[in-house]
């Protein structure tokens, strides 16, 4: 059997090997336990680099990947994070311990409740989690320094564009179709909006609207 010390050094190493290599992100990685986000027949590879399904026909996205997002993210302690697809909450849980406070929202309220109640658990105290059209970000609390979404859009979001602040970094995938999308950072300027292409990805799609309970 592997200890939970083991499975951890594993976890980081894995994460390395595939260019995680922000010493923040990796810290964030180590502190918050994927387990409590995987639920039911799949708890058991928790520790595994794979993405895994969860409710509503969503996925927890594989360690590496949330990784390199959060790395290409640049999050600094004081910024206002928001999270575009809430899922298990993972991903909130890690930016989490890098930003000042991070909203997150879902189209899928069932998700949305799941997440709050890790964040309780884990006492994170510092994510809200919002049950709204992600594709339309958060007016209310807007302008964001980062912005993160976890679904794949054909181009960035025109709204999601403007509730980022000048100096500000968005990080997603774009594309047309499931098989083939890039992974973006978008850093927004005086002038304009500068666009980085990192690398592929599969993301499910980004879709208008409030899920259907």
């Amino acid at each position: 059997m592997t200890t939970d010390a083991e499975r951890k050094m594993q976890f980081l190493f894995a994460l390395r090997s595939r260019g995680v290599t922000d010493a923040r992100v990796l810290t964030a990685m180590e502190k918050v336990d994927r387990g409590p986000f995987v639920k039911g027949l799949f708890a058991e590879r928790a520790y595994e680099d794979m993405p895994l399904p969860i409710a509503c026909g969503q996925t927890i996205s594989q360690p590496s990947v949330v990784g390199l997002m959060t790395q290409a993210l640049d999050v600094q302690p004081r910024d206002k994070v928001l999270e575009v697809g809430t899922g298990s909450g993972y991903q909130a849980a890690i930016l989490s311990q890098l930003a000042r406070r991070v909203y997150t929202v879902d189209r899928h309220k069932r998700l949305v409740q799941e997440a709050r109640a890790v964040f309780t658990e884990l006492d994170l105290t510092n994510i809200t989690a919002i049950t709204a059209d992600g594709s339309h970000g958060l007016p209310d609390q807007a302008p964001f320094d980062r912005i993160i979404v976890t679904a794949a859009a054909e181009d960035p979001p025109g709204p999601l564009l403007a509730q980022l602040k000048i100096g500000g970094i968005m990080v997603l995938p774009v594309g047309q179709s499931d098989a083939v999308q890039s992974l973006i950072q978008v850093k927004r300027t005086d002038t304009g909006y500068d666009y980085n292409e990192l690398r592929s990805v599969r993301f499910v799609p980004l879709i208008e609207g409030v899920g259907k309970e």
